[in-house]
């Protein structure tokens, strides 16, 4: 991994910022900085393409269903990400960002032709390719970062990352359905092009030198060695196991937000947007506390703190108090993230460069898929079951969660770096 050079102890053309301050030297850091400006183009377009394909089905087709359609459409394909990911430790993970980015800058403009019910088979497919791109580009970045930026830093990177995506869709979403609402679909489909084409542009201008990887796949135990990776790692696998037991008992919440604004809190259904800002707002402190608290505690420690704090929050949303409601999302926005960004960190410090992309999209792959699963459980369970008994009873999961992750003996990170960041003289 290559060790960060600061001219003098400060980053130039950033206030001077000091050595000392994390947060400073990833934004100081070239290919971090890169990376990050990358996820904070395309995130938005990405946001806004989200919530806006659905409005544009239900629209044409005036049916509920395939409009909710839309979102199994880009999710699916995580199913199939860690042979997804072996493409990220086949191919030059630099030119993998540049030319997946471009090649749906392009495969975007098709979504001009969808005006009818009739071709609304074209926009359930490139949202497919979407979902399909998503994995190869977060393999690709999560590789190529774990190997470009200093050990010491990737919490902070994490965090970051974690901040620059709430970031967007506090914003883009609405400026997607704003966008759509005034001219239609065809002016989202051409903005998410764009921001294709400049993250594309970002990420031509990374500077880093990458092994050959001809042959690295067959080699190096086939698509399924991050799985098998993930499962003989006694450090690795409970906090990816956790992460996937927490995604399940997010995705519950998830299920249960209308039903806690209409049942618990007598609002409107647009209330459930300003719980959802809140609790993005929870999100981005999250990111910025992540690296400090993972140089100073564990990653299994952290994971478990921010997950016992996100099922706290659960539990308390079944209370019929409105000052409550607000901090119990600010609660799971602050919670929730912290073992997402704990085990991804934990996976790139743990994991050799040559398998590394399909490690990352199978830790991914197994995170996401619970949440997906729990949303649909869920939108059954809210009809059956009052909402004040299903909470505190997922928040009793998310505590057991907890608890397994932080009081077993599980087996202890070769590459964990903790304690303050050297000076500059050692960097």
């Amino acid at each position: 991994m290559a060790p960060l050079a600061w001219p003098g102890g400060e980053c130039a053309g950033h206030g001077g910022a000091r050595a000392g301050g994390a947060v400073g030297r990833v934004v100081c850091d070239r290919t971090a900085l890169l990376v990050l400006a990358g996820v904070l183009v395309s995130g938005f377009g990405t946001s806004a393409m989200w919530l806006t394909a659905g409005i544009w089905v239900k629209s044409l087709t005036g049916s509920d269903s395939l409009a909710a359609l839309t979102v199994f459409a880009m999710w699916a394909p995580v199913l199939a990400g860690p042979a997804l990911g072996a493409l990220a430790d086949l191919l030059p993970r630099r030119q993998l960002l540049i030319w997946v980015n471009l090649a749906m800058a392009g495969l975007m403009t098709s979504l001009l032709v969808v005006d009818s019910a009739g071709r609304v088979w074209v926009l359930f497919a490139v949202l497919f390719v979407y979902g399909v791109s998503g994995v190869l580009l977060d393999a690709a970045e999560a590789a190529l970062v774990a190997r470009a930026v200093d050990a010491r830093l990737l919490g902070d990177f994490n965090g970051l990352r974690t901040m620059a995506n709430e970031g967007m869709k506090l914003l883009a979403p609405l400026a997607g359905a704003g966008l759509f609402a005034r001219y239609g679909g065809g002016p989202v489909a051409l903005l998410d092009a764009l921001t294709f084409a400049l993250a594309a542009l970002v990420f031509a201008q990374l500077r880093v030198r990458e092994p050959d990887r001809a042959g690295r796949v067959s080699r190096r135990g086939g698509t399924a060695a991050g799985i098998r990776l993930l499962r003989g790692s006694q450090a690795l696998r409970p906090l990816v196991y956790a992460g996937a037991l927490t995604m399940l008992v997010a995705g519950l919440n998830g299920a249960a937000v209308y039903a806690v604004v209409d049942d618990v809190l007598g609002r409107s259904p647009a209330y459930a947007g300003v719980l959802y800002a809140v609790q993005g707002a929870g999100s981005v402190a999250a990111g910025l506390l992540a690296g400090p608290l993972l140089r100073r505690m564990p990653e299994r420690v952290f994971a478990a703190a921010g997950t016992a704090v996100f099922a706290v929050a659960v539990g308390a949303r079944a209370l019929p108090c409105e000052p409550v409601a607000l901090v119990a999302s600010a609660a799971i926005g602050l919670g929730l993230p912290c073992v997402l960004i704990a085990a991804m960190t934990a996976v790139q410090r743990e994991t050799p460069d040559a398998v590394l992309g399909r490690t990352a999209a199978a830790a991914n792959s197994l995170m996401t898929v619970p949440n997906a699963v729990a949303l649909a459980l869920g939108a059954g369970l809210v009809a059956v079951v009052d909402v004040t008994v299903l909470l505190p009873l997922t928040a009793v999961a998310g505590l057991g969660t907890a608890a397994w992750l932080g009081t077993g003996r599980w087996g202890r990170l070769t590459g964990a770096p903790t304690g303050p960041l050297p000076s500059s003289t050692d960097a």
